[in-house]
């Protein structure tokens, strides 16, 4: 598949020669409309169930050990990835997060949108040109709320601190209105570098949203409302405002919304426990906009499957409500992978979706919820559900050395084999079966213990799901293998020789970067490893709590220690680096790695807990 570079320069060939028309990259015929309190897609009818996703325009989950900031732009892999995915589940529509500003709690390199008031990353915007250039190219339309109530990538709180003002002055203050208003007007009227279409006349774009759930004032909404529509009198508007529902905490939608004539959408979120409570609230919902407007369920989610169903289905049977959006939705990740997001809200159970559903998600039934939401986003849409697509070949990520390595995944991919052989050419032995790509982010996914040191390997990995087997990804090798890898990915007690005073937790995942599982110990637990052959390198991936944010001091939770017979101890030179980052949004604990080098006769090493630590994966080297 061509890049949208390569598209772009062949279009803008073709366009210079009059061979092809602008037109020619118009995936919409129609921008969506409203009419008789429906959405309408020409004189279609237009009604979804899809995801939020709110990594589209923006990445704020680089959750790699050494990776100090989490943040970043999303590369066109992983959007094609993300498309391909929301086609997949009969989607149709996405809602992006917010358009980011700059955070004081951001490291100094993170790239954002909004740098300060009326200053605009060229950088980052062209990644949403991307997104939206893409997004039309698999003809899915996009929703985009334009401000934050909330700091998360940056929102109302930064405008306010740009100016040294309070987060609440937002509503009242007029230099911070008239800084967003520069946002909106800079955004609306932005022509896309790829596909040379300005914003407010792309018909991708679903909707705009004023924001994302703004505790805003009648009076700001009112005429934020209007100036938008004044910029842009033809896309879709809806009023941000913070309709929200969740446990003991009810906020209804505002008369302002119904009566001003700018808005043309309502939109609620819904976290109720109960997802009886979900269908109660939105039929008062329904019934207080007295069809005057549209109602769609902006974000809803951490509930059981059956529950989601019930809302679902209510939504189906309700024609005065157009859609829904799940909360949320992870593409792969272009290292290998996924990327990883879990909620406070989210009872410490419940993580961001990832398609088709692992065993990772099985306690909140990942794989049926997915299912369900598939077949009942084609059902809104008066479709019958098609089979599943066969995944696309995998393309591996260059390695040396050792055969522990990762890829790209495919859309869809339920499992992958690894195979390996002595020519380019076969015969191929399988030396992994259906092994998921769901790990521990940042971490090599796969490694071939079953090699010889010493011998040449080419390698090649294949994806599976219910669909069949994708062809093979292209070759890789030959690879000289001078040692092998024994991993403990921390999932149990399987791989290290013994231990004392450790247990396996999980839970609390973002404090520990998004892994699923960690080794636990206090002061005085130990873990013993050894290899099946002469170890050389070892590394300990850690996580260890700061005294104070930033504190990048050698760790000091973790001691090292080598032995002829796992009887008499000895101490070894141990190598500690500390990945602390600055971002404070978040409780992360501070990545420590250990690395030491094996003396020559040590057959075995001990890691003594002297406080409190978390291990998520252990990597001895051996020939």
């Amino acid at each position: 598949m061509k890049s949208w570079t390569e598209n772009y320069w062949i279009s803008l060939v073709m366009l210079c020669c009059g061979l092809w028309s602008p037109a020619g990259l118009a995936a919409f015929d129609h921008f969506i409309t409203v009419e008789n309190g429906r959405l309408k897609d020409g004189e279609k009818d237009f009604r979804f169930i899809a995801f939020n996703v709110p990594t589209l325009l923006y990445v704020e989950d680089e959750m790699d050990f050494r990776q100090t900031n989490p943040y970043g732009l999303p590369s066109e892999w992983e959007l094609r990835d993300l498309y391909q995915t929301v086609q997949e589940t009969g989607g149709g529509v996405v809602r992006a997060y917010t358009i980011p500003v700059r955070n004081h709690n951001f490291p100094a390199e993170a790239v954002t949108y909004v740098e300060a008031p009326g200053e605009f990353n060229e950088t980052a915007f062209r990644a949403m040109d991307m997104a939206l250039a893409l997004a039309q190219e698999y003809g899915i339309r996009v929703i985009i709320p334009l401000v934050n109530n909330w700091p998360w990538m940056g929102g109302r709180p930064q405008y306010a601190a740009f100016r040294g003002k309070n987060k609440d002055d937002f509503w009242i203050d007029p230099q911070l209105r008239e800084d967003f208003k520069r946002t909106i007007d800079f955004v609306l009227n932005r022509t896309n570098t790829i596909t040379g279409v300005k914003y407010k006349d792309d018909k991708t774009i679903m909707a705009w949203e004023t924001g994302n759930e703004l505790q805003n004032t009648a009076e700001w909404g009112v005429d934020i409302g209007n100036y938008i529509k004044s910029i842009d009198p033809q896309h879709l508007l809806i009023d941000g405002f913070h309709a929200i529902h969740m446990e003991n905490h009810d906020v209804w939608i505002q008369q302002y919304s119904l009566d001003t004539p700018a808005f043309d959408l309502i939109n609620t979120h819904h976290y109720e426990p109960s997802a009886v409570d979900t269908v109660d609230n939105l039929k008062r919902t329904v019934a207080m906009t007295g069809g005057k407007k549209p109602v769609f369920v902006g974000e809803f989610g951490f509930i059981s499957t059956s529950g989601v169903e019930s809302v679902l289905d209510y939504v189906i049977s309700e024609p005065r409500i157009s859609g829904a959006l799940v909360w949320s939705l992870r593409r792969h990740h272009r290292n290998g992978g996924f990327f990883h997001h879990s909620e406070p809200i989210g009872y410490g159970l419940y993580r961001a979706y990832h398609w088709p559903g692992f065993d990772d998600g099985e306690p909140y039934d990942e794989r049926n919820v997915l299912e369900l939401i598939r077949r009942k986003a084609f059902e809104i849409r008066g479709m019958a559900t098609p089979p599943l697509s066969r995944p696309q070949a995998p393309t591996i990520i260059p390695f040396s050395e050792t055969p522990h390595f990762s890829w790209q995944g495919s859309m869809g991919a339920a499992g992958y084999d690894v195979e390996r052989s002595q020519s380019d050419t076969g015969p191929w032995e399988k030396v992994a079966f259906h092994m998921d790509d769901i790990d521990t982010p940042g971490f090599p996914l796969f490694s071939d213990t079953s090699a010889t040191v010493g011998e040449a390997y080419y390698y090649r990995v294949i994806a599976r799901n219910a669909a069949g087997e994708s062809p093979p990804s292209a070759t890789f090798g030959p690879v000289e293998v001078k040692y092998l890898t024994q991993v403990d990915r921390a999932r149990n007690l399987g791989t290290l020789l013994a231990s004392k005073g450790v247990s396996v937790l999980s839970g609390d995942y973002r404090s520990f970067k998004e892994a699923f599982s960690r080794l636990h110990g206090g002061a005085g637990a130990q873990l013993v490893y050894t290899a099946p052959g002469t170890p050389g390198a070892v590394r300990v991936y850690a996580y260890e709590q700061a005294k104070t944010a930033g504190n990048a001091q050698p760790g000091n939770a973790l001691r090292l220690t080598g032995s002829e017979n796992a009887k008499d101890w000895r101490p070894v030179k141990t190598q500690v680096e500390r990945f602390a980052s600055s971002e404070e949004n978040y409780d992360y604990r501070v990545p420590t790695l250990y690395s030491l080098q094996m003396p020559e006769g040590a057959a075995y090493v001990r890691i003594e807990f002297l406080d409190s630590a978390d291990i998520v994966r252990v990597e001895l080297d051996y020939r």
